[in-house]
């Protein structure tokens, strides 16, 4: 029978029936009960005989302010859009590197980038796939575990695990088996009041938490607001929106990269005359013969079944707009009879492990009806990640696989680099990355597909992301498959090595593509006399930038909605620019201040938002000519 009890009634119940070292877990991303953590995690620091060591994932916390024009924009925004979101204290501790001795905190993936300054964070990073994170858990020593879940009226004596049954579901047979040999292992809830609640897998009898906190949570649920999709991203979405096959299965990450491979399936569904006219101007021709077999240009005719581990923001907007469609049922002689055609009723639409989004996508989950919530299922990562158990069904469900992951770098011989950087720090984690990859290549008809912005830019220097080397991999070369950049498709599958440098040499930017050739003619992987195919030598941003311009519809900047206002995406548009153009902490010493800036009064507006409409002393001006200098190069047409 559970038991009701306040926030610090809970942390007594805790302490007392579990020993002196506490493992607790908490759901990655969305799903911790921050309050009660931190409840827990400054009483125990006060005990130092007590030990606490948290496992968990993607411990979610605002983005940090910085300084000068960063903070003068981000400031006012997130306070706006994360409101009450209580913060993390261990999170606070990791970024100050002052966690107690007596607590730990071992994560298998980061939020992006936000630790890579944290020797505690990156000492206790545990390398493992999202798949085997129960597995390690539990054999760590797991006796609690501590999760948000949803409630509703209609149904009584029920939970839903909502937006993260996705480690949980995998660790309650092993808790099982650990309880009735006589551990004593904890399950406490705390109800968010704005979860919606997700039939289905998710949902667990109230009976089989033994803690409930008695208040629900009613503080602002973390988000993440829809990024403005450059062109680079575009064409890289539009590209790989030509490998997914109608009728099959989809995978998608979040980020900019994934929103615009939404855009562009809209545009296929929505708008195929122009979608077409766009590829014509980009011209496929190079990649035909894949595409013929493997992808499609046509509007979806059968529809899609989303398979993500991630159920984001844009398989719901896919949804939607009638994309994302095809159902798949829980028993293989139905699932055997749709696949021949056989009408059905009833089925799911997309399988997810855990959600996180934009306050958009949280609102469109509260207004579906309770039978269209139940054709999203929120599962166990085991189901999702994995072919074994229920091997047969999966594969009768995902036919025509696509899973498109990103990555950072590729190096020439085909190996991705996802998660880490070189030196070792580590940036996210591998998560559910190896195991879709695997996926593509086990399941007959599927495809793993990498997508990469081919260079990069900042402070003014610009590098490629495809390289010759590099000291760490996510995705080992042997599992080479398909990679997308901005400028076109390497097929990687089954070619030998001289092969693949090609085909990745043909989608690099132009201006790395002379010395990459040399590093494998030295390596000896290229022939000595090799000549780049002629149709390649004009990879650059002017050329698709002139292509964009013939069709501006199909190129939005924000194709999944915003949370920033007109003047903040102007504003966001130029910082960006200044951060890719300037080492703005230089110039500031320098006092580079000569830019070609407009007057004040054409960004007014632009300029209160910032604060800057009279800017006191030479920083300040300073900052007000870097700011309408970026305005006035970044305005859109």
């Amino acid at each position: 029978m559970v038991q009701s009890c306040s926030i610090e009634r809970a942390v007594e119940e805790v302490l007392a029936r579990l020993p002196v070292h506490i493992h607790m877990a908490s759901p990655l991303g969305l799903g911790k009960p921050n309050r009660f953590i931190n409840a827990l995690y400054q009483r125990i620091r006060q005990l130092p005989e007590r030990r606490l060591t948290i496992y968990s994932a993607l411990s979610l916390g605002r983005p940090a302010l910085g300084d000068g024009l960063q903070r003068r924009f981000l400031e006012p925004f997130v306070e706006r859009v994360f409101g009450d979101y209580p913060e993390l204290d261990f999170l606070a501790a990791l970024r100050r590197d002052n966690l107690p001795p007596n607590i730990h905190v071992q994560q298998f993936f980061m939020q992006p980038g936000s630790l890579l300054h944290s020797t505690q964070a990156q000492q206790d990073y545990v390398s493992s796939n999202y798949s085997h994170a129960a597995r390690d858990i539990n054999a760590a020593g797991l006796n609690l575990i501590a999760q948000l879940v949803a409630e509703a009226p209609e149904h009584p004596g029920h939970l839903s695990l909502s937006c993260n049954p996705d480690i949980t579901l995998d660790l309650l047979p092993m808790i099982a088996r650990r309880r009735a040999a006589g551990e004593t292992i904890l399950l406490l809830a705390q109800v968010h009041s704005d979860l919606p609640y997700m039939p289905g897998d998710s949902e667990l009898s109230r009976d089989a938490f033994d803690l409930l906190i008695d208040e629900p949570e009613r503080s602002t649920l973390f988000s993440t607001p829809n990024m403005p999709v450059d062109t680079q991203d575009h064409f890289i979405g539009l590209h790989a929106s030509t490998l997914v096959r109608d009728g099959g299965t989809l995978q998608i990450g979040i980020g900019a990269m994934g929103d615009a491979l939404t855009a562009a399936l809209l545009a296929r569904q929505a708008d195929n005359e122009g979608y077409q006219a766009l590829l014509a101007d980009i011209d496929l021709s190079p990649w035909k013969t894949l595409l013929d077999k493997e992808g499609g240009i046509e509007t979806f005719a059968q529809g899609l079944y989303g398979c993500s581990e991630m159920f984001v923001n844009g398989l719901l907007v896919l949804v939607d707009a009638g994309i994302v469609r095809r159902k798949v049922h829980a028993d293989l002689e139905r699932q055997r009879q749709a696949n021949a055609g056989v009408v059905q009723t009833g089925g799911v639409m997309v399988h997810g492990g855990f959600f996180l989004g934009p306050r958009s996508f949280y609102q469109r989950l509260h207004e579906l009806s309770r039978d269209q919530l139940g054709e999203f299922n929120m599962t166990a990562i085991s189901y999702i990640n994995e072919l074994f158990g229920q091997e047969e069904l999966k594969r009768l469900q995902r036919i025509d696989a696509r899973f498109i992951n990103s990555a950072f770098t590729m190096t020439l011989l085909g190996a991705g680099v996802a998660d880490q950087l070189e030196d070792g720090r580590v940036l996210s984690g591998v998560g559910g990355q190896y195991n879709f990859v695997a996926q593509g290549h086990a399941l007959e008809g599927a495809r793993s597909i990498l997508i990469l912005r081919s260079w990069r830019e900042a402070g003014g220097e610009v590098n490629s992301n495809i390289v010759w080397e590099y000291g760490h991999c996510t995705i080992p070369r042997h599992l080479r498959d398909i990679v997308v950049t901005e400028y076109g498709i390497a097929d990687l599958r089954g070619k030998t090595d001289a092969q693949v440098i090609e085909a990745l040499l043909n989608i690099a930017d132009s201006r790395f593509q002379s010395e990459l050739i040399e590093q494998a003619q030295k390596a000896g992987k290229l022939p000595g006399d090799f000549r780049l195919d002629p149709r390649f030598a004009d990879n650059s941003p002017q050329r698709l930038q002139a292509i964009r311009t013939c069709h501006p519809h199909l190129f939005p900047e924000y194709p999944l909605g915003s949370d920033f206002s007109v003047e903040e995406r102007d504003l966001l548009r130029a910082l960006n620019w200044l951060k890719s153009k300037f080492k703005l902490t230089e110039a500031l010493e320098l006092g580079k201040a000569a830019l070609d800036a407009p007057e004040p009064a054409a960004f007014a507006a632009h300029l209160e938002r910032m604060g800057l409409t009279h800017p006191e002393g030479l920083k300040e001006e300073l900052f007000q000519r870097f700011l309408l200098a970026g305005l006035q190069e970044t305005l859109p047409d």
